[in-house]
């Protein structure tokens, strides 16, 4: 079942979540995230783009959101796109269900362009975002910096 985000989900959307923060770098952040601070994120985001969880029999498998690309009005119809999955859950199609049902909520908010940032290298996410037709319009170099090494962002592009 895929919902929409509540505050309840907090501390199962933060042990998703801190898995790749602590021991990868598909996320650039560094310290684990609290619940108090994954809810004001939940309200931040959903204040304009749709939060989703993927559930399954009360359990938390992943989320996908969209947040703004950048501040200035002009780029008020680009989302930038996440999607996170508990790592039992790869390769069993949940992430592109997921990716599938927010692009549909998108649509109807006007939003243009869905922007894909990812941290290389990544086969799995960049496959995902392939299958959905996003195509690479950016390489970063060494952009990052994690676990005492440079990290290169691709971006992955897909016009609504």
């Amino acid at each position: 079942m895929i919902r929409e985000v509540t505050a309840q989900d907090a501390e199962k959307v933060c042990a998703i979540y801190n898995h790749y923060v602590l021991g990868t770098t598909i996320t650039f952040e560094e310290e684990a995230v609290s619940a108090e601070t994954m809810r004001k994120r939940f309200a931040d985001v959903t204040a304009m783009y749709p939060w989703l969880i993927l559930e399954d029999d009360g359990q938390v498998l992943g989320y996908a959101y969209a947040r703004k690309f950048h501040e200035r009005a002009a780029y008020r119809h680009t989302a930038e796109l996440a999607v996170y999955l508990a790592h039992e859950c790869h390769g069993r199609g949940a992430g592109s269900s997921l990716y599938r049902e927010l692009l549909a909520r998108l649509k109807p908010l006007k939003v243009h362009v869905a922007l894909g940032g990812i941290a290389l290298p990544n086969e799995k996410s960049v496959a995902l975002h392939e299958k959905l037709g996003f195509k690479k319009v950016a390489h970063l170099e060494e952009v990052g910096w994690k676990f005492e090494r440079w990290i290169d962002v691709g971006y992955w592009e897909l016009k609504l």
